[in-house]
């Protein structure tokens, strides 16, 4: 079995899955207009996984929490910028840049994802509704032995402390992408850092819960935290000046070790026949 951020899945549907008869790259709808993107595309996947020999265990997004509402803003920000230059485009004719400034005013709605999460139980499939991030249920399922592995392209996942972590496992097959197989202890073993420090690099290439800081990226934060050992003693070195006022590193810390998921006490997770 394998835990998978269904949300995830479903923003790549939304954007790949679209017709482009018409020239206007919209999404795929049955006969009253409804949006059937998401529903083709976690169809197909899942049969293309099961046949596969993979089980997979979808975990919805809960409550956002109040240390990602910055990110959600600027996403926000840039889906409005792409519809205005969806216009232009469209406006203009040019093809490409519709087929570009569409596929950036996606949003997955509620109602989408309730349609995807009823699919799923008709398939017999169990769907997992976290209380916060996705990612930190699919990485508590698999610390807990409940799955093998977390499937997603986020690697926060890590972070929050998936054992393995399996990428490119949702790739297209057109991109013709290795799936790899990351495991946290060998991660640790070969960069020669603690769990701890781990986070602590994690926070300073850049994540969605704290401001970044402008011209550290992975290779310069894992430099610095080799010589200096954790982030408070990096920016002691930094100065004040180079560190935004937002950069609320010690909150996005306790959030990666701390951040809510269901109760792996209690799954038990059942596969069913397909209700047809």
């Amino acid at each position: 079995m394998m835990a998978i951020d269904a949300s995830m899945c479903l923003y790549q549907f939304m954007i790949m899955i679209r017709e482009n008869r018409s020239g206007t790259y919209q999404n795929l709808t049955n006969e009253d207009g409804q949006v059937t993107s998401h529903i083709i595309g976690m169809l197909t996947r899942t049969i293309r996984l099961m046949e596969s020999g993979i089980k997979p265990v979808y975990v919805f997004d809960g409550k956002p929490p109040e240390l990602k509402l910055g990110e959600l803003a600027a996403r926000r920000a840039k889906r409005e910028e792409a519809t205005a230059n969806l216009q232009v485009a469209t406006e203009a004719g040019d093809a490409e840049a519709v087929l570009k400034a569409t596929k950036g005013t996606v949003k997955v709605t509620r109602q989408q994802n309730e349609e995807t999460k009823t699919l799923l139980r008709l398939m017999g499939l169990p769907v997992v509704e976290a209380p916060s991030e996705a990612e930190a249920t699919c990485a508590a399922l698999c610390r807990d032995g409940k799955v093998y592995a977390a499937a997603t392209e986020d690697a926060d996942c890590l972070t929050f402390g998936t054992k393995v972590l399996v990428r490119n496992l949702m790739a297209a097959e057109s991109q013709k992408k290795t799936i790899m197989e990351v495991t946290l202890d060998r991660v640790l073993e070969q960069l020669g850092i603690s769990m701890d420090q781990f986070i602590d690099f994690c926070i300073l290439s850049g994540c969605d819960y704290c401001d970044t800081l402008k011209g550290v990226g992975p290779s310069t934060a894992m430099r610095m935290l080799m010589q200096h050992g954790t982030i408070e003693k990096v920016l002691e070195v930094l100065g004040p000046e180079k560190v935004p006022a937002n950069f609320n590193f010690e909150a996005a810390r306790d959030f990666f070790k701390e951040c809510e998921s269901v109760d792996t006490s209690t799954v038990n997770f059942e596969f069913k026949e397909p209700d047809l």
